[in-house]
């Protein structure tokens, strides 16, 4: 194991010196590159800031340890997590200052901690997840060791032989235990709990030169390579980067992924771990931030709405990237962030910004590959127009996610403007709200949040896709057709035949660049093929206020039912409901200063509903969440065209509306014997026209219409007129 040599002189003109660690995320090289400097550029000072006003506050009230008794979000729960907090900065500070008040008050904290370590019993608060200790979930454990490992490495060789045989023989190594060889259906399992675990007893290893503790961690207890960190790279990434259970957790799973990586390299760089699996760890980092809008997460699967790029997590994988890469984009990520981290990398990062040399993040146009091999789904990120405000849509063609993931085979999100257009409910959770059932998933998560029906996807028969079962919804995944970018045309086609025995679904979705709206197009063509005559319903759930509407509807304006007994219908209150003989339907909603219009054409007769969650929902846990439901009662085949279109201006403070009605006269087919035209007439007399092949079939096609013989070869053809 390589380590790192004593660095010779005080820091900073202070009398203590620090040796030969750390060793871990900072480095003498690091620490070089602080004290070396003139000034502090601007992100280095705010998280060196932030680490002394913590720091400086903990020395002021003294040391606090309570007991373990609450969930998370609880005073004791939250207490720890500050704690390795203030462990992890006065640890860095250290060495960044010189200052013995930080070394004194991280080694009080962990005599603290190694003093009750070893008598506490399981944790009074655990539910049905690995229970740990100092928390109701031993994940928490992990991350309280992955921080405070950092903070004892930093300290270590300034310490009393005593001081360390004490925290290493009472904390640190049972607490590595108790997390690999004590909690082995955690630590085997290729999870993001298990990466957890793996890095903390990993980077534990490092820290106390313990070559087995290493070995263990990158390998599995068994040390066959079945488990453990490197197991978790193969099976948990697809090549593309993306991470199986998708955004939300991906980024909380890339913190110890990143760290752990920069661990193995500071210490063993002849492993090459940032170059396992053709970069796997840097594609993760960057497909993490791909997978955002606006700054946030695509809210896929079980996802915190609120979560984004100025999480802990990517500023730690921007600094390593960007170590990695020298990549300019990465500045103005990190100058979102408003901050970086106490590290080598970290300092390079804020010295670069400071020096002007950052330029945009490219966000872009791109098919992430689901599954280790890339062949399980993928998420389609079609993004067009300038900037990072540019209109995105993202269609969820992966695999299920583990238990994580959502019932949403073939669903769309929408952003357009900054906004979220077409949304996605993400989790039923609070977290840390312990008045929430302690932050925990709420049981609307698998009620409501999980089931199809609260997602912009296809549902037959009022069940979810493989039944709610999430190990059957493991075993199968969409297969991507087609995924193209073209000037002006993005498009992805996927489909799935086993969500349903025997029924096919199949969606084919274009974003298209035209002159006559305030932005893309967005033209949808999901097909259904049921064995039987099957009730299929499609659900669009937007953001905004309806402004407009076709349809002649009833309004439940006295009293309200909800939309059926179970599978997440009974939590969907029916506002209005109207009737569509001839399958066309439109519907104008105003989100923030732009209005939307959606306009449906189904191939049957079709009931609309506009429906809102929060029905028998006793605790008031469910968001509301308005949509516009789309039924076929009885078919066993049924096409579902959408079309997007954004248009017009509000301003409200300059009391101006600009074309708040659509500026689309009709959308209509026309059907050949191997394809289908969509067409698109506008108010102006332009029209668009979109040739679709049956079976995506790449030969040659000719279809008439209004006099008009449109000819094309290939899967599809956008005509202009």
């Amino acid at each position: 194991m390589i380590r790192a040599t004593c660095l010779a002189a005080a820091l900073l003109g202070a009398t203590a010196c620090a040796s030969a660690q750390p060793n871990l995320i900072l480095t003498e090289a690091g620490v070089d590159a602080f004290r070396g400097a003139d000034t502090m550029p601007a992100l280095v000072a705010h998280a060196h800031n932030a680490a002394v006003t913590r720091v400086e506050a903990s020395l002021e009230a003294g040391l606090v340890v309570p007991v373990p008794v609450d969930p998370g979000g609880g005073y004791s729960h939250e207490r720890h997590k500050e704690n390795y907090k203030i462990i992890h900065d006065a640890g860095l500070l250290f060495q960044l200052t010189g200052d013995r008040r930080y070394l004194e008050h991280a080694e009080a904290y962990l005599l603290a901690y190694a003093d009750m370590y070893g008598d506490l019993p399981l944790h009074p608060e655990r539910r049905n997840q690995a229970p740990g200790r100092l928390f109701w979930q031993s994940l928490n454990e992990a991350v309280w060791l992955v921080y405070s490992i950092q903070g004892y490495d930093a300290i270590r060789d300034a310490l009393t032989e005593e001081s360390r045989d004490r925290i290493e023989t009472d904390l640190l190594r049972p607490m590595a235990e108790f997390l690999s060889t004590d909690s082995p259906q955690t630590f085997q399992r290729i999870h993001n709990h298990g990466t957890w675990a793996a890095a903390a007893v990993g980077m534990t290893g490092y820290a106390l030169d313990d070559d087995a503790l290493v070995e263990r961690a990158l390998l599995g207890l068994e040390l066959d390579g079945n488990a453990g960190f490197l197991a978790q790279l193969d099976q948990l990434f697809s090549p593309d980067g993306y991470y199986t259970e998708g955004p939300y957790y991906q980024r909380y799973a890339l913190m110890p992924f990143v760290l752990f990586g920069q661990a193995v390299q500071n210490n063993e760089p002849e492993r090459g771990i940032f170059e396992y699996r053709d970069g796997i760890l840097l594609n993760a980092i960057m497909a993490t931030i791909q997978q955002s809008y606006a700054g946030l997460f695509f809210p896929i699967n079980d996802a915190i709405r609120e979560k984004g790029l100025d999480t802990v997590e990517v500023v730690y994988g921007v600094a390593a990237a960007y170590s990695l890469t020298g990549d300019p984009g990465l500045l103005s990520i990190a100058e979102q962030q408003g901050t970086t981290v106490l590290t080598g990398g970290g300092f390079a990062v804020a010295t670069d910004l400071a020096a002007g040399m950052a330029t945009s993040f490219e966000f872009d146009t791109r098919l992430l590959r689901d599954g280790p091999d890339g062949d399980q789904g993928g998420l389609a990120i079609l993004r067009m127009g300038e900037g990072e405000l540019a209109q995105t849509l993202v269609a969820k063609h992966t695999g299920q996610g583990m238990g994580h993931g959502h019932f949403d085979k073939l669903a769309l999100i929408l952003y357009d403007g900054g906004q979220e257009i077409l949304t996605d409910y993400g989790a039923a959770r609070f977290l840390n709200v312990p008045s929430k059932d302690g932050g925990r998933y709420l049981p609307e998560n698998t009620s409501w949040a999980r089931q199809t029906i609260a997602h912009n996807t296809v549902v037959l028969n009022a069940t979810s896709h493989h039944d709610g079962d999430w190990r059957r919804g493991q075993e199968s995944w969409p297969s991507i057709a087609l995924f193209e970018q073209q000037d002006g045309v993005n498009v992805v086609s996927a489909s799935i035949d086993d969500a349903y025995p025997g029924a096919t679904l199949a969606r084919t979705t274009f974003q298209v660049r035209t002159s006559g709206t305030a932005g893309p197009l967005v033209i949808d063509v999901f097909d259904v093929e049921a064995p039987d005559a099957s009730q299929i319903d499609l659900p669009t759930y937007f953001n905004g206020q309806i402004t407009d509407f076709d349809l002649t509807l009833a309004r439940n304006a006295g009293q309200q039912s909800a939309l059926g007994p179970d599978n997440g219908y009974q939590h969907l209150w029916v506002e209005a409901e109207g009737v569509s003989e001839t399958g066309a339907a439109r519907f104008t909603w105003l989100t923030e200063n732009r209005f939307y219009t959606y306009h449906a054409l189904v191939s049957e007769p079709v009931e609309a509903r506009i429906v809102r969650t929060g029905a028998n929902d006793p605790d008031f846990n469910l968001r509301s969440q308005q949509g516009i439901l789309l039924r076929v009662p009885s078919a066993e085949q049924a096409r579902f065209i959408s079309v997007i279109e954004p248009h017009g201006l509000y301003d409200p403070a300059q009391e101006v509306t600009v074309a708040s009605e659509s500026g689309i006269e009709t959308v209509r087919t026309f059907d050949g014997d191997t394809a289908t035209l969509i067409q698109i007439v506008f108010s102006t007399g332009q029209q668009l026209s979109v040739g679709l092949s049956h079976d995506l079939h790449s030969g040659a096609h000719t279809i008439s219409a209004d006099g008009h013989l449109y000819e094309w070869t290939g899967a599809y053809n956008i005509f202009r007129e």
